[in-house]
């Protein structure tokens, strides 16, 4: 159920907040973001530390851990070394903000039916060559022309909204970290929830430090093999894992989506030993979503995920004991819903994005009064 920011990956603001289209930025914007005059966006990083001689970096954000020279950026393109200081670029630096339903995250056991004015600013850490965002992800900050949008103005956006939450989400939020966490902090204050939707390339100091501010996280688990992160993602699995391991321990909220890209991570083989990590390190509550790919950016070649596979994926999935499993990107499929799994009633309808409540109360079923997980506010 994850769909681009937009057709042609504008960015889109909701009604009554004002707009600007993502255009690519002009030479006078990139002359004053590259020349550091334009201070708005730019702002010491977290995470790093100073190494060798000649006021060299090294960044602790996210695995690669990035040792930066002078002049020069980190893989992620938004965090500079500037005479021997990190810095973030983005800072205030949003290229997209939409009210979004949660469901589109996706994230399903987490305040069904509400709205998340959802953010994102030019980067990642990664390179999946099936992502559906790459205008933006895969893009410098001085390439989007930008307002300027701080904490203060997103919180009072979302709850001029009637958001419930905001999400930092479309491109990886970790790269734009502080500028995440400060939104966080102070929509936290104003009584907002916050959520990321991360690909879980995170060190574990920032992700528990930022878990303190948020309510709620979705993981992209790319694959369940080493080779595919390296070669189709220019990541690597195992810290990806850890992440899971720790958002377990925290006793944050936390779902799980695997895109399924045909003949790349679609064996049964595979799926089922990834349910089995699930089932035996994280237990059987947590929701996992197997969604469909569609051919995008450096993967055109490949044809849509067939549903009969998700279909699979799914039933492995109930076979290896994971209480819910869903499809995504795929509308008004019965395996969309939540249905409690003790007697099967069904307490949650989605169609699409729209969403009914229909046998959960409290966080219980209403038939038999199993206690069903999630975040149900």
């Amino acid at each position: 159920m994850q769909r681009s920011v937009c057709a042609a990956c504008g960015i889109c603001l909701a009604s009554g907040l004002g707009g600007f289209q993502r255009v690519f930025a002009s030479q006078e914007n990139k002359k004053n973001l590259l020349s550091g005059t334009d201070a708005r966006f730019v702002k010491d990083a977290r995470f790093w530390e100073s190494v060798g001689k000649g006021d060299m970096v090294k960044c602790r954000l996210c695995p690669h851990e990035c040792t930066v020279p002078k002049g020069t950026r980190g893989i992620c393109g938004v965090r500079e070394n500037r005479e021997g200081k990190y810095k973030t670029l983005v800072y205030s630096r949003p290229v997209s903000m939409n009210v979004d339903p949660i469901e589109k995250k996706p994230l399903f056991h987490f305040l069904p039916g509400t709205k998340a004015f959802s953010i994102a600013t030019a980067g990642c850490n990664i390179e999946c060559k099936f992502c559906q965002n790459w205008q933006i992800s895969q893009a410098k900050p001085e390439d989007i022309d930008s307002q300027y949008v701080p904490p203060e103005k997103i919180v009072e956006h979302a709850l001029d909204s009637k958001s419930q939450s905001i999400a930092y989400t479309y491109s990886e939020p970790t790269i734009f970290y502080e500028y995440m966490y400060d939104t966080a902090k102070m929509g936290k204050e104003k009584g907002l929830h916050s959520v990321i939707i991360s690909n879980g390339f995170m060190n574990e100091k920032p992700l528990r430090e930022l878990c303190a501010q948020l309510s709620g996280v979705k993981i992209d688990l790319k694959a369940f093999t080493e080779k595919f992160y390296k070669e189709t993602c220019g990541g690597s699995l195992q810290p990806v894992l850890h992440t899971l391991e720790v958002l377990k321990e925290i006793g944050i909220w936390y779902e799980i989506v695997v895109l399924i890209v045909p003949t790349l991570n679609d064996s049964e083989k595979e799926t089922r030993e990834m349910c089995q990590w699930i089932v035996k390190t994280l237990g059987t509550d947590v929701p996992v979503h197997f969604s469909r790919f569609h051919p995008t950016y450096k993967i055109l070649n490949l044809p849509r995920t067939p549903v009969a596979t998700l279909e699979r994926c799914h039933a492995i999935a109930k076979e290896e004991g994971i209480k819910f499993p869903y499809l995504g990107n795929v509308w008004n499929h019965k395996l969309e819903n939540t249905f409690c799994p003790k007697c099967g009633k069904l307490l949650i309808r989605r169609q699409g994005y729209y969403t009914k409540i229909e046998g959960l109360k409290q966080g219980k079923c209403e038939k038999c009064g199993e206690a069903i997980p999630g975040f149900w506010g």
